[in-house]
């Protein structure tokens, strides 16, 4: 099973690591810093030995990732892995910017249900089961989550269960909440929150959250 080093060190961007299967254009290796599509958070983009990276996906706890079919790579192969950096930073700032504003929204509207999410590096998304216009609530929402980004708290993520690798994130004081996305280390590192509403229709809301 691939060792996940994108959640031990979510600043990583480079690695040496080994090839340790390859199904054709398929391969995976000993250890990672390149996250794979979940949780609504977009995967990486980079490389594996100059070879762009053309889709990362879980496969159970393994992450299998399709290069192209001309790679040549080998099992027990040394390899250098890199990330893209500057989308990287982005999407895990946006992805915990939304678990804020997910948590916000939650105690806000009375335990409202979250029925998507989407974590890209423009902007990120969350969707509700919700009757009614979310509208009202965006100013104490945006200021809620900015309170928090202003506050510059620590944010701890961790293994509830390493084994299954259930993890989750921590700010002291605000909540803890089951998450396997990577993380910054503070809340202040998120920027300022800009929020949108869009009504999608059949009794959903749509809340879009965007950083600078």
């Amino acid at each position: 099973m691939t060792r996940k080093i994108f959640w031990e060190d979510p600043y990583r961007t480079a690695l040496d690591t080994t090839i340790t299967s390859v199904q054709g254009p398929e391969v995976t290796v000993a250890a990672t810093i390149f996250f794979a599509f979940s949780g609504g958070q977009e995967s990486d983009a980079g490389s594996i030995q100059g070879w762009t990276v053309l889709q990362a996906r879980r496969d159970g706890l393994e992450i299998v990732y399709t290069l192209p079919e001309a790679h040549g790579l080998t099992p027990g192969q040394p390899v250098a892995m890199n990330i893209d950096w500057p989308r990287r930073h982005r999407l895990m700032r946006l992805h915990f910017a939304a678990e804020l504003v997910l948590e916000l929204a939650v105690r806000a509207l009375g335990g409202v249900e979250k029925v998507g999410a989407h974590i890209a590096e423009a902007k990120a998304r969350i969707d509700f089961a919700w009757p009614e216009s979310v509208a009202r609530w965006l100013p104490g929402l945006t200021a809620g989550v900015n309170d928090l980004v202003r506050a510059d708290l620590p944010i701890t993520s961790a293994f509830e269960d390493e084994a299954l690798e259930r993890r989750y994130w921590d700010v002291a004081g605000f909540a803890r909440v089951p998450c396997g996305g990577t993380h910054p280390r503070r809340t202040g590192e998120v920027g300022m929150v800009r929020l949108k509403r869009n009504n999608i229709g059949g009794g959903k809301e749509r809340i879009e959250i965007y950083i600078d």
